[in-house]
């Protein structure tokens, strides 16, 4: 389960990187404009903090894999990771419309890249957690 751990944190700390060119891509200069100050703020904030955290949860466990398997605070770590990334899978279907995707090459790959992703992070946690 370390491997898994560490391949984890590799994704998650490249996730956190890809958050960079979030606001260009979408075009949120533009798009955030009709916002109030506080509410654009709250958008810029907000996505650097889940960077953030996505960021120094890949750290540590590409760093303290051994210590996230064999200790029982690691493990318990393990299960609400587990219970974060599985409720993004669940949004992943639920919460953006199909509209979004359905019938779009580049976004159906993406959302499924995506739901792969959140399905394999939740299984490594939850793993993790029962090991």
């Amino acid at each position: 389960m370390e491997l898994h751990l560490k391949i984890t944190g590799t994704l998650l700390i490249l996730l956190s990187i890809v958050h960079v060119i979030f606001p260009r891509y979408f075009e949120w200069k533009k798009e955030s404009m009709q916002l109030s100050l506080i509410n654009r703020q709250i958008l810029y904030v907000h996505t650097f903090f889940i960077a953030f955290g996505v960021l120094l949860v890949g750290v540590l466990c590409v760093t303290s894999a051994k210590e996230v398997v064999e200790t029982p605070l690691g493990r318990t770590l393990c299960l609400g990771l587990s219970c974060f990334w599985g409720a993004r899978l669940l949004v992943q279907f639920f919460g953006y419309s199909p509209t979004l995707w359905r019938g779009k090459l580049f976004e159906t790959v993406v959302h499924v890249a995506f739901a792969l992703l959140w399905t394999y992070l939740t299984t490594v946690f939850i793993l993790v957690y029962l090991s």
